[in-house]
């Protein structure tokens, strides 16, 4: 029988990549996302090109209503979710604390921790009774030093590692893995989103250096979901090879 993978944030970036690779996997996939046309587009390509099956959820992880209903409405043979990929998430602005956007911290804080929240809290119904599963949330190398003009992002990536941690310990008696993977610079919608839609200043973030990719972490995660049942990676911080953590980059 094929593996179902739910992934959150699929419509870009690290969750795109991850559908991809779990598709030519040979997985079927539950791909959610607040752009529907992206998700539908996506799922097209994903069932024409590798032959698996692709279902749709459209809603924002930070409307726990919407979470609900969505998980509630899904067909019974789609509820034997293997995997969770608490992929959804951003960064907005880049401000001293004193000068930061309250609706920035708002959304991030909605987005990144209480999104991942709500998604888990829905799915976990549907592993328990199985005795198994495996979640993974991206977290960020932010989760392990906070640096200027990071405030409030810095602080959802270290909840994110808390609760990942918690997790971990709470679903042992379940059997469920938990693992957190934390990248670092990695070239997707991730500036674009957090300038604002500036392209120019988001093309500065990645200049002078090459950056992490999404298929980089896709791969990685494909590999941490893909080992033996009895084996599980706790933690993995990810860098592109000029990057040593969330102080020091090198640009040519």
């Amino acid at each position: 029988m094929k593996k179902i993978i739910c992934i959150t944030g699929a419509s870009s970036g690290f969750g795109e990549a991850c559908a991809y690779k779990f598709s030519v996997n040979n997985c079927n996939l539950i791909i959610t996302g607040r752009r529907e046309d992206k998700l539908n587009a996506l799922k097209k390509t994903l069932e024409e090109k590798f032959g698996n099956l692709v279902h749709v959820l459209s809603f924002d992880v930070s409307d726990r209503s919407a979470v609900n209903r969505a998980f509630s409405s899904l067909p019974e043979e789609w509820k034997k979710i293997d995997l969770l990929l608490n992929n959804a998430g951003l960064a907005l602005g880049r401000d001293n604390f004193d000068e930061a956007s309250l609706d920035d911290w708002d959304t991030m804080i909605d987005t990144n921790l209480k999104g991942l929240l709500y998604v888990s809290k829905a799915v976990l119904p549907f592993m328990i009774p199985h005795r198994s599963g495996h979640i993974i949330n991206i977290g960020s190398t932010a989760a392990k030093q906070v640096y200027q003009k990071g405030n409030v992002y810095c602080a959802t990536k270290h909840a994110v590692l808390a609760v990942s941690e918690a997790m971990r310990i709470d679903l042992l008696q379940h059997k469920i893995k938990v693992t957190v993977i934390n990248p670092g610079a990695a070239e997707t919608e991730f500036s674009l989103v957090r300038l604002k839609q500036d392209v120019k200043e988001a093309k500065k973030v990645y200049e002078g250096y090459e950056p992490l990719h999404a298929e980089d972490i896709a791969e990685v995660v494909y590999f941490a979901a893909s080992l033996p049942a009895h084996v599980c990676i706790n933690e993995l911080e990810i860098t592109c090879l000029a990057q040593a953590n969330s102080f020091y980059l090198h640009k040519d």
